[in-house]
């Protein structure tokens, strides 16, 4: 039997990178049949970019302008991503808010993951409301991206205890250490064809997905 082809990415970030490079790592120790194509920021300086060229991963920047210039700003991000090809655009700590058409345009082929367990606390400052709000729980998402922000369908989510005394800190560095496994594990399951966007929704082996898939990390069973 043959080997299908490498899921070929396309991974879009503006600061350190730390998720693209968990997945830039996962397929090249063959973890995932894919292949990190282009890493592209909007931001010249993200460090993520310097982290991708050391792997060895072509990089592009594309300015933003400001509000004026989303239209711009989106030509030109297609015009970069054109010659890539990416089967998968993967979405790694990207700040900036694309528009309904070109979410649209590419439905069921974008990823992001959000430091929530969405719905809870879309948006920005996660890890500092979550612990105002006093939650117990927290973790990240890993989802399909639609026109909503951070409201697409929510495939896989980690989950762990807010510990007594826990500092924002910390909290944001124990649920990055489960998105680096949650996020490799989601695009190696489309890469395998186990997950695949159907009729306007997630399918997982066969079947529509009807809620997310959470993976406990050290939430307690009483929790």
């Amino acid at each position: 039997m043959s080997t299908p082809s490498a899921l070929q990415l396309a991974v879009l970030i503006s600061g350190r990178g730390s998720n693209m490079a968990a997945i830039a790592r996962a397929c090249a120790e063959g973890r995932i049949n894919a292949r990190v194509r282009l890493v592209l920021s909007e931001r010249a300086g993200a460090a993520g970019l310097d982290t991708a060229r050391a792997l060895g991963i072509e990089t592009r920047t594309v300015a933003f302008g400001g509000g004026a210039d989303r239209q711009r700003f989106e030509r030109d991000l297609e015009e970069a991503l054109a010659p890539a090809q990416p089967d998968l655009i993967v979405l790694a700590g990207f700040m900036r808010i694309l528009s309904r058409e070109f979410v649209e345009a590419r439905a069921g082929r974008m990823l992001n993951i959000h430091p929530s367990l969405l719905p809870l606390h879309r948006g920005l400052h996660t890890h500092r409301r979550v612990l105002e709000a006093g939650d117990r729980v927290h973790g990240a998402s890993v989802h399909f991206v639609t026109a909503e922000l951070d409201g697409g369908p929510v495939i896989l989510q980690s989950r762990l205890a807010v510990r007594p005394g826990e500092t924002e800190e910390g909290l944001s560095a124990r649920v990055q250490a489960t998105e680096h496994i949650i996020y490799p594990r989601v695009i190696g399951w489309v890469a395998d064809g186990r997950l695949a966007w159907r009729e306007g929704r997630p399918w997982l082996d066969g079947q529509p997905l009807e809620g997310p898939l959470v993976e406990d990390f050290d939430v307690s069973r009483e929790t």
